[in-house]
């Protein structure tokens, strides 16, 4: 009996004693947030790969200068949020030190640099804006092709601002004043512009000449690398000038015609072949001042044109005094529209999650920064580094290429 009570103990003895964890060796905190970066992860790479297929796929893509890129200020940003996931990873190491004042001035700095990247983020929306460049229309001033509709386009964006200052002008005249020599001289070529472009595009057009609904948008906003040929300019300029001397040529000629035919009308002599000569000199000497303030205006909008060798909208850009140009036309520029929704898409995600990391950097710095601290701080640091990572995949896709 007393053997088998010693076996018994000793088969006891021998059992292997298993101690489990309740849970994942991590704080939920960190499980909860490798989980969201998880679905984050998906969700910006359904983006970046949506964005890939359609840069590398569509028949037409802008250059970065087309839609007012600029390398070095995104190249700028980038080192920006770089140097932010630096003073993150600083702050961890003071807070896990107990350095609460240093972590707290890390962490102030990672809040100014993420700040600094959203105020030139939006620095570059509003450059965007100011041309004409939005995600979508009616704001948009972007088209694809230089076709009637964007002829028409053109037409109704000069033929706006031309109203805006003619019932300005009116205002003031009414309380004996006018416009200021600027706005005067802007009303000038939009009148200019309004006859000599516009309606000479549109009347070409319609003769069968599509080209000159091209040259219209080069001449307001030539392709990246291009510029407005000013021998091309004096060519033409040179045939309309031809063609006035022509026009007034006609006009003498009709008008000294006239003059016989009228006389003899009133005299009672006219045949019925000279009655019928004198109607049709009549309904040519009313088209002519029509035609010769066409060609007129046109020759001076080429003059416009010269001056602005990389286009007109840039000429406007350049002779305003504040931030927005006084005048923007549409623009032809082929996927204008994909690239302006797709850019909009990304940088505007991206800049939403900054902007949640900024507040929970704000929600931080009034606390005290000591170890206990560790956990929200290098949590909030693991979601800093993924909006960092998803901008360095963003930069040379959208600058670069």
């Amino acid at each position: 009996m007393a053997h088998e009570v010693d076996q018994h103990e000793g088969h006891a003895h021998g059992h292997v004693h298993l101690e489990y964890q309740p849970a994942l060796p991590l704080p939920n905190g960190k499980l909860c947030l490798w989980l969201f970066l998880s679905t984050e992860i998906m969700f910006f790479a359904g983006l970046i790969g949506t964005y890939i297929v359609l840069r590398f796929g569509a028949p037409a893509w802008p250059a970065p200068h087309d839609v007012h890129l600029v390398e070095f200020i995104g190249a700028g940003n980038t080192f920006v949020l770089i140097c932010s996931s630096v003073t993150i990873v600083l702050a961890l190491e003071a807070a896990r030190a107990n350095r609460a004042a240093q972590a707290k001035m890390f962490l102030l700095l990672t809040f100014v640099l993420g700040t600094v990247f959203l105020l030139v983020k939006m620095y570059e929306y509003n450059s965007k804006f100011a041309h004409g460049i939005y995600p979508a229309k009616p704001r948009s001033l972007l088209h694809e092709k230089a076709d009637v509709h964007y002829a028409a386009d053109v037409h109704k964006r000069i033929k706006a601002a031309q109203e805006e200052l003619t019932t300005k002008r009116q205002e003031l005249q009414a309380e004996e004043q006018d416009l200021d020599e600027t706005e005067a001289k802007r009303l000038e070529e939009l009148v200019i512009m309004e006859v000599g472009l516009a309606r000479w595009t549109e009347e070409q057009a319609a003769m069968g000449e599509p080209q000159a609904i091209a040259d219209l948008a080069n001449m307001i906003y030539p392709s990246h690398g291009q510029i407005v040929d000013p021998a091309a300019i004096d060519s033409e300029v040179q045939n309309l000038q031809g063609r006035q001397q022509s026009l007034e040529s006609d006009q003498a000629k009709f008008l000294a015609e006239q003059s016989t035919l009228q006389a003899a009308v009133t005299g009672g002599s006219a045949s019925d072949e000279q009655t019928i000569r004198l109607k049709t000199v009549n309904d040519s000497l009313a088209t002519i001042p029509d035609q010769l303030s066409l060609v007129n205006n046109r020759i001076k909008a080429l003059g416009l044109v010269k001056e602005a060798p990389h286009g007109l909208n840039e000429r406007f850009s350049d002779e305003s005094s504040g931030f927005r140009p006084w005048l923007t036309l549409p623009m032809m520029i082929p996927g204008g529209n994909m690239w302006a929704s797709t850019y909009f898409l990304l940088t505007g995600f991206h800049a939403i999650h900054v902007l949640v990391g900024l507040i929970l950097f704000a929600l931080a710095m009034p606390k005290k920064l000591d170890a206990k601290m560790g956990n929200f701080i290098e949590n909030t640091g693991l979601y800093w580094h993924f909006v960092d990572l998803v901008w360095i995949f963003l930069f040379p896709l959208l600058y670069l290429f």
